[in-house]
């Protein structure tokens, strides 16, 4: 079997109690935590595997090319 080469942009995140989140765009679903941000993409790569091993069809995983992030702050009313 031929291994395939994938390389996957991972959001990284941190919540209101300071847990890192990491999260695979391309892939539904797959996302994980830690406390650290080595920690979070050690189990990204886990969870990449599992998502891929539970029956994601790598014909389906189209990555997208990384141009950047962006964040704005809006004003809403309350």
């Amino acid at each position: 079997m031929k291994d395939n080469l994938l390389n996957l942009t991972v959001l990284i995140e941190q919540d209101e109690d300071g847990i890192y989140v990491a999260k695979v765009p391309d892939i539904p679903g797959c996302y994980t935590q830690g406390n650290t941000i080595a920690q979070a993409m050690e189990r990204i790569e886990e969870a990449i595997h599992a998502c891929i091993d539970a029956g994601e069809d790598l014909a389906d995983i189209m990555p997208m090319k990384f141009i950047g992030l962006q964040q704005v702050e809006i004003k809403v009313k309350a």
